[in-house]
């Protein structure tokens, strides 16, 4: 019986020190558009997802978003979303070069329809390393923010748009019945998704040591739509610099279109728009990224179509549009129409063409 005992207690004490010894850390990749690996996949050692590169963190403690570490090289941090998104995240991915100082550029890249903001990062390393640029790129996840959110930046609300469209085989074409649209208006500033951009900016600036006080940003085919409907709708921002590229349609500075192709019983007004026409805003468009332009997706509709029927032309029609607004109101107009020679629908070319636009002397 006392051997019994002796062995229930010793028995007793391993089991109260393994409790009591540190556990093994189990580490995951944050909730992001990678398709690659599982949701929730998990992983033994501390580091990089091997699909995607983003950070891992700890499973049990994600107190860490928002405190961000930016080192020399490419990687990864989490933000929340903004007001209206509570609880949910952000990745943003960034590269930093070994010529970083106080003083270099920052810039933003936000990514298209498939919201792979560590492809459009790394399009973008060989210029931040070359000019020194500290790239930010936000990934909003597809099942957290919708088209609503960001394509229309949370501008519309309540929408039936996706069960409006039809995509067509061996096509890039996705044909919209306008007849059956409904849309709300987000009336609410602060639920729209582009002072983000300005809180990213922020908070990576004060941890990489940036002085700068503005930023430029670059935003290609859905990214190009949440930008130039970020200068239609949030003018005020702290972006100096903006290159909205090959973006699949517009939202006319026109008070008598509805959205999301006018500002019809929007809050824009003519005082925001005349500010709006006064930021720096640059339409970057592929010159191939016409009617022989197979790649992304391309909305069809009557409507939308009256813009023209190919990304090149409704960038023309919709600079010709604002151009227009802009005379008839006597208004300062800082726009302006780039067209980019031999390229089409291609992200990692006209990264590389905006890289020279924004930071090689012409």
């Amino acid at each position: 019986m006392r051997i019994f005992v002796n062995n229930a207690i010793v028995l007793l004490f391993l089991l109260f020190f393994i409790a009591c010894q540190p556990q093994p850390e189990t580490y995951l990749c944050p909730p992001c558009s990678c398709q690659v690996h599982e949701i929730g996949q998990t992983f033994d050692e501390d580091g990089t997802c091997p699909h995607c590169g983003m950070n891992l963190i700890e499973e049990a403690d994600t107190s860490g978003i928002g405190q961000i570490e930016i080192h020399e090289g490419s990687g990864s941090f989490l933000v929340e979303g903004g007001p209206g998104y509570e609880g949910k995240l952000v990745t943003v991915y960034y590269h930093k070069p070994d010529t970083f100082t106080p003083d270099s550029p920052v810039l933003l890249v936000i990514p298209g329809s498939g919201r792979n903001g560590w492809d459009y990062r790394d399009a973008w390393v060989e210029a931040s390393e070359q000019h020194g640029i500290l790239v930010l790129s936000p990934a909003y996840d597809e099942e957290q923010y919708v088209f609503e959110d960001y394509h229309m930046g949370g501008v519309i609300e309540n929408s039936n748009l996706l069960e409006q469209v039809t995509f067509l085989e061996n096509s890039n074409v996705v044909r919209l019945q306008e007849k059956g649209l409904e849309i709300e208006v987000n009336p609410n500033r602060r639920e729209w998704i582009y002072g983000d951009f300005d809180r990213i900016f922020e908070l990576a600036a004060k941890t990489a040591g940036s002085e700068r006080e503005q930023y430029d940003i670059f935003g290609h085919s859905a990214g190009g739509q949440i930008l130039h409907r970020m200068v239609l709708f949030h003018p005020r921002i702290k972006a100096n610099r903006i290159l909205a590229s090959n973006s699949g349609f517009y939202t006319l500075p026109d008070f008598e279109i509805p959205l999301p192709f006018g500002l019809k019983d929007t809050p824009a007004d003519r005082q925001s728009l005349e500010h709006s026409f006064s930021r720096e805003m640059v339409l970057f468009i592929g010159e191939l990224d016409n009617a022989n332009e197979t790649g992304g997706l391309l909305l069809r509709s009557p409507t939308v179509d009256e813009q023209g029927t190919h990304r090149l032309a409704r960038a023309r029609h919709f600079y010709r549009t604002a151009q227009e607004k802009a005379d008839a109101l006597d208004a300062e107009f800082n726009w302006e129409l780039e067209i980019v020679p031999n390229v089409g629908h291609d992200h990692e070319k006209m990264s590389r063409a905006a890289a020279a636009y924004l930071y090689e002397e012409k």
